[in-house]
């Protein structure tokens, strides 16, 4: 008895999908998923009104369309100029994650390493964000903010590269005024790089979120006896007989770098958050969807 063409055709079908999901980055599979479980609703930002209003002119940049550029504008000088539109600018989202070696850092083989976790949720974010018909794009000019599924997969491969300094200091180069940001790290290096970052973003009109991810061993420092702390990347190493000894120092600084983070958030106009590696990812994707909607203008 022969096979029907149309059972022949659906086999084919399953097997060319599940060919083309498995070429998909692990990251990207696993983001999408994560990001299907959020009921996001209505989308705030996808309305007509006075947010089509003209906002200002801005010298055009990489990842502008060519239909973007105000000719008439341009042609009074050398440069070219797009007519920026209020709804467009609060449809853009800047995001940076850390993949410094402090992120790799996991205290347990059941918990996921920190940077792991952070590119979760950031690239988790920007499938919402593009799904909502926003513009999502790296800090640092390296990949502008634009909006549909290829973005989302350039954005999948550019965050599953690793830096190899401990510390990776946030972009805030080519942010878009007026924009919105996410910024995913464990915060613990120098705060000099976070504090210039959020002024020069507040500076030009960019609201955001700071998600700090941390190890629960980070919070806990669970440490007793001999113990040798070493950096990931190994530029930093301290040697301790008596482990337990520096707990409640090590806290003290932990609750210092918090409280610091918080105030140069409110000072910026941005929202704080923290999210522990041993936690639910989707509890800390609802928070941090909610907390960039509410940053909007």
């Amino acid at each position: 008895m022969t096979r029907p063409a149309a059972s022949d055709a659906a086999t084919g079908l399953r097997h060319r999908a599940e060919a083309e999901a498995s070429a998909l980055p692990p990251l990207l599979v696993q983001a999408r998923h994560l990001a299907g479980s959020v009921l996001m609703g209505e989308h705030g930002r996808r309305r007509a009104g006075t947010g089509d209003d003209f906002w200002q002119y801005r010298p055009a940049q990489a990842g502008d369309s060519r239909r973007m550029i105000d000719h008439r504008r341009s042609a009074m000088g050398d440069v070219q100029y797009v007519r920026e539109r209020e709804w467009h600018i609060a449809q853009t989202v800047h995001l940076w994650v850390d993949t410094g070696a402090s992120m790799r850092f996991a205290s347990s083989p059941k918990l996921p390493q920190k940077v792991d976790q952070a590119r979760l949720l950031g690239l988790a974010a920007a499938v919402l964000m593009v799904q909502g018909g926003e513009r999502v794009g790296l800090t640092g000019g390296g990949l502008p903010p634009r909006r549909g599924n290829v973005q989302i997969l350039r954005l999948a491969e550019a965050l599953s590269a690793d830096e190899a300094e401990d510390y990776a200091p946030p972009g805030h180069r080519a942010l878009i005024p007026h924009a919105r940001a996410l910024f995913i790290s464990d915060f613990l290096g120098p705060f000099e790089p976070v504090e210039q970052a959020l002024s020069k973003a507040a500076a030009r009109g960019v609201r955001g979120v700071l998600l700090q991810v941390l190890d629960p061993a980070e919070e806990a420092f669970p440490f007793t006896g001999r113990t040798l702390f070493q950096s990931i990347a190994g530029g930093v190493t301290h040697e301790t007989l008596k482990a337990s000894a520096l707990q409640a120092r090590y806290l003290d600084r932990l609750a210092e770098r918090r409280d610091a983070l918080e105030r140069l958030c409110r000072a910026a106009g941005w929202r704080f958050g923290q999210h522990h590696t041993g936690d639910p990812a989707q509890a800390a994707l609802m928070w941090l969807y909610h907390a960039l909607e509410r940053t909007a203008p």
